[in-house]
């Protein structure tokens, strides 16, 4: 995943599980800290993640790889430079069919002015759908992971 994240283009490509990802982000930004972090890790990162950010950063909390993330105190956040936690639920983004529909409008826009492009990681026949998930369980996946009927 590192390869391919330099590949896209990344400045900086950080492996979390070889490095103090935090400490690195620290020196990348001369002891600043980035704005925002985006985690779909969880509990094995979620310290690391508010170490990451800078005064008034925003941790976007998406995903549980590890495990959820440990109840804690607002006054956390208060103390480690007026931080704040999003945690974004899929539901909250389609509930709303104008909603849904404008978004899927977007990003089909995008999709066909070039603006993104989806890259197919991996396929798996319908019928080996369980293995497709232990693959994304596992993190072994890179790209979009699609089902063949």
């Amino acid at each position: 995943k590192v390869e391919k994240a330099k590949k896209h283009g990344c400045d900086y490509v950080i492996d979390y599980s070889v490095e103090d990802f935090a400490e690195k982000t620290k020196e990348i930004t001369s002891n600043k800290g980035v704005p925002v972090v985006y985690d779909s890790v969880g509990k094995n990162t979620f310290e690391g993640s508010l170490d990451s950010l800078a005064n008034f950063g925003i941790l976007v909390t998406y995903g549980n790889a590890s495990g959820p993330i440990e109840p804690f105190s607002p006054l956390e956040l208060m103390n480690r430079g007026s931080l704040s936690v999003n945690r974004p639920t899929l539901f909250s983004y389609t509930s709303d069919p104008e909603v849904r529909a404008s978004a899927a409008r977007d990003l089909f826009d995008a999709i066909s002015e070039g603006h993104l492009k989806i890259e197919i990681g991996q396929t798996f026949p319908l019928y080996k759908a369980a293995e497709a998930h232990r693959a994304l369980e596992n993190r072994e996946t890179v790209g979009s992971t699609i089902l063949i009927p």
